[in-house]
Order: C-alpha cells, then sequence, then structure tokens
C-alpha cells in the first residue's frame, strides 16, 4: 500500500505542466490579413482565378468556397494555401458532376501517355 502511495506522489509531482489552450495556438488576426493577401495575390496570378473562388483565413486556417468544373482546380486551391504558410485548409470547393463524368471517363480510358512527334526519324 505504501508503494501506491509513493507512485501516485511521484507521478504527482512529475506530471508536465498543462498546455497552452487550442485558441492562442492560432494566428494573430495580423497574420491571418497578410495570409489571405498572399493568397489572393496568387489567386489572381493563377488559372483557377477565373473559377470565381473565395478563401477566408481565420486562426492560420483557410477556408475555400465555390464551384469548379476543373477537377484539379481543387487540389491547386488547397496547394496555394498551404504555401501560403496556412496551417490547415478547409476546402468546400463543389466539383460540377459534368467535370466528375470527365474524370471518372478519363480513368476508364487507362493511363494517357505523352505523343511527341519528331522532326527525323531516329537512326540505329
Amino acid at each position: 500500500m505504501a508503494f501506491f502511495l509513493l507512485l501516485a506522489t511521484l507521478h504527482a509531482q512529475t506530471k508536465a505542466p498543462p498546455s497552452k489552450p487550442i485558441a492562442s495556438q492560432g494566428a494573430s488576426a495580423q497574420q491571418d490579413k497578410e495570409m489571405e493577401a498572399v493568397i489572393r495575390a496568387k489567386l489572381d496570378k493563377s488559372k483557377i482565378g477565373k473559377d470565381g473562388f473565395t478563401v477566408r483565413v481565420q486562426g492560420g486556417v483557410a477556408f475555400w468556397e465555390g464551384s469548379t468544373g476543373v477537377v484539379q482546380h481543387k487540389g491547386a486551391a488547397t496547394r496555394m494555401a498551404r504555401t501560403a504558410g496556412a496551417r490547415r485548409v478547409v476546402n468546400n470547393i463543389k466539383i460540377s458532376d459534368a467535370a466528375k463524368a470527365a474524370a471518372s471517363a478519363n480513368l476508364e480510358q487507362g493511363r494517357r501517355r505523352a505523343q511527341v512527334t519528331r522532326g527525323e526519324a531516329r537512326s540505329q
């Protein structure tokens, strides 16, 4: 019995201090504004900027909204926010049914290889 009391006492003394609250681990409002400005600048320069996505940053987390007809644009938006410094990305971009069907058809056809045209035949 004394052993268990000693063990409990030692455990209580070596317990780590409580971690910081989750709310204080986020970015400040100024950092959020700067990150959002960087993302918007990248969006204006990219092809996906034409899709009309909206983005907001809160606590270091980027939130995407909108819709697209190109499947790859959703992933590009996530990568764009990550490279701008977002800790996490919540991507609520919707992909059109036509784009999903086209992507599915491409998968059924199998892997496509790029066709290279050569000016002259290869010599042996």
